[in-house]
């Protein structure tokens, strides 16, 4: 039986550090965020963007190493390719149909109010799997194939990352200046829920 590495837990601050280090991860999510943020601007390059995302987070939390510009630029070339590209693609296609749903909402139609939850469901369902993908470590990092896999066995993970892209969706709406700091926790919480999925395989 192995278990996955973890960070040594430091209970004296470094010399400087005010906050202590659960700060200093706090402060390099959003700093992820915000690269993230500037990644995704393409709109293509966003899978690649939050496997850069998820992988500079999972490099952090097992080193204790702070956020290095240079270390999530690397990690984002290599996870450039012919095949991510395509796959941000879909994103324009999720935003095509969250947009006829809005408008199915708003009308009259008959069948509007069966389409129109079936249609935010499968938003909904789209965006927990391509957090999943993004999170998988090599060798299946962007796989939507596994991504999927590991959505339906494990649904308890599956429904926190539901309610992470949710929480999200409502901060979009309410406040819209937190925009660029988004990436960041959606990152972080399909890291942690695969590092969760990871280790209970492990230990089973």
């Amino acid at each position: 039986m192995s278990h996955a590495p973890t960070a040594p837990h430091r209970d004296r601050r470094e010399p400087g550090e005010v906050f202590g280090s659960g700060f200093s991860l706090f402060a390099d999510m959003l700093v992820v965020g915000l690269l993230t943020s500037v990644a995704c601007l393409p709109v293509v390059t966003a899978p690649a963007a939050f496997a850069a995302a998820s992988g500079t987070l999972r490099q952090t939390a097992h080193d204790g190493l702070p956020v290095g510009l240079g270390a999530y630029a690397g990690r984002l070339r290599a996870c450039l390719s012919v095949r991510t590209l395509a796959a941000g693609l879909l994103i324009p296609v999720l935003v095509v149909v969250l947009a006829v749903d809005a408008a199915l909402v708003r009308s009259e139609l008959p069948g509007a109010p069966v389409v129109a939850p079936a249609l935010a469901l499968l938003a909904l369902s789209a965006a927990v799997v391509g957090l999943r993908a993004t999170a998988i470590a090599a060798p299946h990092q962007l796989s939507v194939r596994e991504g999927l896999v590991r959505s339906a066995a494990d649904p308890g993970g599956s429904l926190l990352l539901a309610a992470a892209v949710l929480l999200a969706a409502l901060l979009v709406w309410s406040m819209p200046l937190l925009i660029p700091l988004l990436p960041g926790p959606l990152a972080f919480a399909a890291t942690v829920v695969d590092l969760r999925s990871t280790t209970g395989r492990e230990e089973a």
